[in-house]
Parts: C-alpha cells; structure tokens; sequence
C-alpha cells in the first residue's frame, strides 16, 4: 500500500484539528535554529503535523508483532503524528527552504508553516530558493496559497526530474485506485502553476552552490535528499526528506516495509544504505518526520541503528 493509495476521506477523517550550535527555542518549536556552521544558519520550521493510521504505515507487519513492538516503545497502535519539519537555511543573501509543506488543503493539523515563518521573524518575500525533495502533498501542496498563486514570490523553484516526470505523466491518475487520485491532482495542479519557473535537476547536481542532490528513490519515484555542505566535512548536514520516517520503527526495524512507500523494496535498499552512511560519517540529518525540530545523528546498533537527538 502506498501513500498514493491513501483516500481523501482517510485524509480528512485521521486528520486532527556539522557542529550543533546552542538550540534556540521558540513557541511550541515552531521555529528553531538548530545549527550554524561555515556562515550558515539553519533552522528547523514546524508545518504542523499529520495523523496517519498505524493500519496505513505499517499494512504488512503481522499485529502479533507490531502491537507487542509498538507497545514497548510507548506507540499508539492505532494513530500516530509525525511532525513535519522545513529545513530553512541563511547563506549570505540566499535564504533557502526545502520543501512548501502542506498549504491549507491537506490536514487541519498541518499546513501551520506560515505561523512558523511569523515565528522566526521571515517574510516569504525574502525567500530566494525553495528545493523539493519530493510531490506528496505535505511536502508540495504549500507552494500555493489561498489564491493559487505561488507562496514565496521571489524564489527559484528547484524539483527532481524524475520527481517531475512522475507526476507530470499522463497516466498517472489512472495508476490511482479507489478514489485516492486526489494526490496526483494536487500535484499537477501545482507543477502546472511551477511550470514557468521551476528548475529540474538530477542526483549528483549542485542544485544551488553547497547543496548536493542524490537519489534516495522508493519513498517516490524520484525522491531526492540533499548534503548541504558546511565549512568541513564534520560540519556538513544531510536533509533527508522521507527516505527515513520514523524515529523507533524506520531505525530499529529498518527492513520493515513502510505503507508510505511508492516501492516498498526500494524503500527499504534506499533507508539501509542511508542509515549506514550516516552512521558511518557521523554526519548530522534533518528529518522531515522526525521528533524535536527533526534534528540527529545516526549510531550503529547491533543489526539495527538508533535515532540520537542533538
């Protein structure tokens, strides 16, 4: 079961209402800088969060092993609510986000990015640069506001080519079933008003000067995370979208395969390999669904990894 098989309804009706620099709280952690490195700052900003059905995440885990593993790590067996963090990064006169977050017409509990940016005092006006890592509608639904107009009117627009492809091909709303064409709608809608000015790009490019694209394919057809590359390698800081989503499940059971996932074995190759490069280079993430602004490291545990917060 993938996330383009996820209703509309099952949308509505689950949705409720480098070197680390000091944390600088703010409200509810809508915004928060969480690192500075080489001249950069980068802050972590809140777009709310989702509410999903365990049934939806995890379809194919047997319950005899899922609600005994979900019990002993304090998990409801029924909903769970990953955050949704944006990645929001000040280098010199660009100021760049990664991702839109869900605009207004996803999940009541989501969608909160624009109260996130009063937070942190930043005007959508002084966005230069927003880069996407992939066209779910938490990630992309926000580049257009109420009038469906683009939401940072001064920003280059930067999206994967096969990401691109993907949605953009005319099949693609045939290849949703049982009402869930609703994400490919959305998506076409929002490439169709990006089209004049959206850059395409392919893993291994420099999409803007320090910030490297590579494949991490399976969550979509052509998801994307990015290296943004810090005045050393120690300081570089890794922003993985939803390659990982889960902060128990996706570390200590990576081969599980996750219901979000276009392609669940590919899914899974893409969270290993990434799991054991992060682990391996000691290298700061950001990820998009993960707890405290989505900010950590990744240690080798055993057969599994495990999630540490910075």
């Amino acid at each position: 079961m993938s996330l383009t098989n996820f209703t509309r309804r099952q949308v509505l009706q689950t949705g409720v209402a480098a070197t680390a620099a000091a944390l600088i709280p703010m409200r509810n952690l809508q915004a928060k800088m969480i690192l500075q490195s080489g001249g950069k700052n980068i802050s972590s900003l809140s777009d709310g969060n989702l509410s999903l059905p365990v049934s939806f995440l995890f379809p194919d885990i047997d319950k005899s092993e899922l609600d005994p593993f979900l019990a002993k790590h304090g998990m409801n067996n029924k909903a769970l609510e990953p955050k949704c963090n944006l990645t929001y990064v000040e280098d010199g006169d660009r100021k760049i986000l990664f991702d839109a977050g869900a605009g207004s017409n996803f999940m009541p509990s989501a969608g909160k990015l624009m109260e996130s940016f009063d937070a942190a005092g930043i005007d959508v006006s002084e966005v230069t640069d927003v880069i996407f890592t992939h066209g779910h509608p938490d990630h992309l639904w926000g580049i257009l506001d109420d009038f469906d107009e683009i939401t940072f009117p001064e920003a280059n627009l930067y999206f994967p080519q096969v990401e691109w492809d993907f949605w953009t091909s005319e099949d693609v709303i045939q290849q949703m079933s049982d009402g869930r064409e609703i994400f490919a709608v959305g998506a076409q809608n929002r490439l169709d008003v990006m089209k004049e000015r959206v850059q395409l790009f392919n893993s291994g490019d420099e999409v803007i000067s320090g910030v490297e694209a590579f494949d991490t394919s399976g969550h979509t057809p052509g998801h994307m995370a990015f290296v943004i590359h810090g005045a050393s390698d120690d300081e570089s800081l890794m922003v993985i979208g939803d390659a990982i989503t889960n902060d128990i499940v996706s570390f200590a059971k990576p081969s599980w395969p996750s219901g979000s996932d276009h392609d669940s074995e590919r899914g899974i190759e893409t969270r290993v390999r990434l799991l054991d490069r992060l682990a391996q280079e000691k290298m700061q993430l950001i990820g998009y669904h993960l707890p405290n602004g989505g900010l950590g490291r990744v240690e080798k545990s055993g057969n599994a990894y495990k999630f540490v917060q910075v």
